[in-house]
């Protein structure tokens, strides 16, 4: 049993490791699109709305610092959830040709946007010592964890939508749509406080708008979410992972076929 694991978890990081190659295979740029193209959307973000929410003398480029972590972490789950989504789908000729596990597809697809993330994660640092900003060390340990539940989150949304995308295929288009009004309904280019009291309770109950706020404000300025928030949080995640595990059992059984 314990081979039969380590074969799994080569063929996992193999699949992971192929699709990032071929992922950047070709361009001028290489593996530098995996850290341009979240820094581009920060640099535009940046230039429009610091002036609005960080105005001259209100801190010392807290709002361009949050920014940054807010969009790594969001591109994090929007490129890990869509990559898979189409995971077995895009392995059409491995999935029908021999058999391998299909979950070891799916996982390896998120392995995939984990690789980009960590990449992303350099930048994060060089901008904390460029603004001469060191967080403390809770803050950097929440920020560890929900970096880990954010994964947990994208494997549980890929192991649910990879075996319906194979059969619907608008599934894609729906959920680039969902990604755009869950990025501006997350507080991401804006502070939460701007919101009525009511409104932010509503908006918090997204776990990724939950992350992202509690994140930012935690490597800026200490203020985390309390111990039933962040328990709650857990087992929020816990809950929607264990329904993916069914979902995903009860709906793989006739991938092959449909592909």
């Amino acid at each position: 049993m314990a081979k039969k694991h380590e074969n799994y978890k080569e063929l996992v990081w193999t699949l992971a490791k192929t699709d990032f190659k071929l992922r950047y295979h070709g361009s001028v740029l290489g593996y530098i699109w995996a850290i341009l193209k979240p820094l581009l959307l920060f640099a535009i973000l940046n230039f429009v709305f610091s002036s609005i929410f960080n105005p001259k003398g209100s801190g010392a480029h807290y709002y361009s610092i949050q920014l940054l972590v807010s969009i790594m972490l969001w591109t994090f789950f929007a490129e890990g959830s869509s990559a898979g989504m189409g995971s077995l789908l895009s392995k059409a000729q491995l999935v029908t040709k021999i058999y391998v596990p299909r979950w070891t597809i799916i996982v390896a697809s998120t392995i995939n946007a984990t690789l980009v993330f960590l990449m992303n994660l350099i930048v994060i640092v060089v901008f904390f010592a460029i603004y001469h900003f060191m967080p403390s060390i809770g803050s950097i340990l929440f920020f560890a964890l929900y970096i880990f539940l954010t994964y947990v989150l994208i494997v549980s949304f890929s192991l649910f939508t990879a075996p319906w995308y194979v059969k619907l295929r608008d599934l894609s288009m729906i959920w680039e749509v969902a990604l755009s009004a869950l990025f501006y309904a997350a507080p991401i280019v804006y502070p939460l406080q701007i919101l009525p009291a009511r409104i932010q309770k509503v908006v918090l109950i997204n776990p990724m708008a939950f992350m992202i706020n509690f994140n930012k404000e935690g490597l800026i300025s200490d203020h985390f979410a309390n111990g039933y928030q962040n328990i709650g949080l857990v087992l929020a995640i816990a809950a929607v992972f264990f329904i993916s595990i069914l979902s995903y059992r009860k709906f793989s059984k006739r991938i092959a076929e449909d592909i």
